[in-house]
């Protein structure tokens, strides 16, 4: 008979987001006549800027002649693209890449949860907590996580708190750990990291013998300019890092689906024998094995965000979004509750009040001021007592939610 992967059954019932959709549901059904305003899922609400439109266009016309027409297009991703990530995102860093070392990918959320299929399935994982939820749920799923115990914590993980009481600032581990997940700026906690302690990681991992996957899908949101926007600016990465980035929320492609994952040549981890093997050719052979490329269109419509005209039309909606933030962070703070991040990311981190449950702040929220957030215990044991609210809204949408948190409050 077949067997299930009985690994599937150790997950929590439901994903993180999906649960909260359901709980949002059931409210509206039972509160027909209820308007509802969302800052919990982080998806967008700003259209696509005008030079990915006209993109999209263009590529659509020239899929509908024979003469232009494409079908099957590289697994790594067209070349066209490939040369504008490195031109436009790497080198004014003084980042220098091959473009072999560049896979184009359908959104980051496929590949930082498929890039754990390199490495064994006894290897250590280390994660900083709160986290996204995709990294271990990818790695429970082929028993890496071990078992969730009665603190909702996995047995084979190490966690990295992140918490007001140490500034949301992770501590290197007293003790080797082969896989290190590093988020900045970070989903949930908007926080960031600064190169002297993400220089503390990359020291720990060459050190160790470890791996970081490092995921910067926020980084167009970084407004200090004293912030890494990739793990490449800290010296030693390119031998210890694989680097993950999205278009979704840079430029609004959550449904058009596109992103980027860097696997540096030098990158790569040892067999039982001690033999070093490239990663880059093993995700090489993986993407044509499991993956028939991201579409033209998605690719022609992000070429055009690294046009003159793209670039300044992502600006402004970036800076839409950081409108959101600091309304939310001025007015939370106004009063007299505990905010973070919100400064060079689009989320703001809130310590729930007097200590209650996150999932109950949750829907004390919707309940009464019929708004919804993303209670932090979704997000790991660190997260609860907090919640996490979204600058994705449109500014007539934040300001309203914000009066109705106003009056509950």
């Amino acid at each position: 008979m077949a067997l299930v992967n009985e690994h599937f059954l150790k997950l929590p019932g439901n994903y993180l987001f999906a649960d909260v959709a359901r709980k949002v549901n059931a409210f509206k059904s039972a509160h027909k006549n209820v308007n509802v305003i969302s800052l919990g899922t982080g998806d967008v609400t700003q259209p696509l800027a005008p030079a990915v439109v006209e993109a999209l266009h263009k590529a659509a016309d020239e899929m509908g002649r024979a003469e232009t027409f494409r079908g099957y297009g590289p697994e790594q991703g067209y070349q066209f693209l490939r040369e504008a990530i490195i031109k436009n995102d790497y080198l004014p860093r003084g980042i220098h890449l091959d473009i072999n070392e560049v896979f184009i990918n359908d959104g980051a959320k496929s590949d930082t949860g498929n890039i754990q299929e390199l490495i064994r399935w006894d290897n250590s994982i280390g994660v900083t907590d709160p986290i996204y939820p995709v990294y271990l749920d990818s790695n429970s799923m082929i028993g890496r996580s071990g078992v969730k115990d009665s603190h909702d914590r996995w047995s084979n993980v190490v966690y990295f708190p992140c918490t007001a009481e140490n500034n949301f600032i992770p501590e290197i581990p007293n003790r080797r750990v082969d896989v290190v997940y590093l988020c900045y700026p970070n989903n949930p906690t908007g926080t960031v990291i600064s190169k002297e302690e993400l220089r503390k990681w990359i020291n720990y991992a060459l050190h160790n013998d470890a791996l970081i996957f490092y995921d910067a899908a926020y980084e167009a949101y970084i407004q200090d300019p004293d912030i890494p926007h990739s793990i490449y600016e800290i010296r030693g990465a390119r031998k210890c890092a694989i680097e993950f980035r999205s278009y979704s929320k840079t430029a609004g492609f959550t449904g058009v689906r596109c992103g980027y994952t860097i696997v540096p040549e030098e990158v790569s981890a040892a067999t039982l024998e001690g033999k070093r093997i490239e990663l880059n050719p093993l995700w090489l052979r993986r993407q044509c094995t499991k993956f028939n490329g991201t579409s033209y269109l998605s690719q022609r419509a992000a070429e055009a965000i690294y046009t003159p005209e793209g670039k300044k039309q992502v600006r402004k909606t970036i800076a839409y979004y950081m409108q959101n933030a600091e309304l939310m962070l001025k007015r939370v703070r106004t009063l007299g509750y505990e905010v973070y991040g919100g400064a060079n990311a689009p989320y703001v981190w809130m310590k729930t009040p007097h200590g209650m449950p996150s999932w109950r702040f949750f829907e004390e929220m919707l309940n009464r001021a019929h708004v919804v957030c993303t209670p932090g215990a979704g997000f790991g044991p660190s997260g609860e007592g907090y919640a996490r609210f979204t600058a994705f809204g449109t500014h007539e949408q934040t300001e309203e939610a914000l009066k109705r948190i106003e009056r509950w409050f």
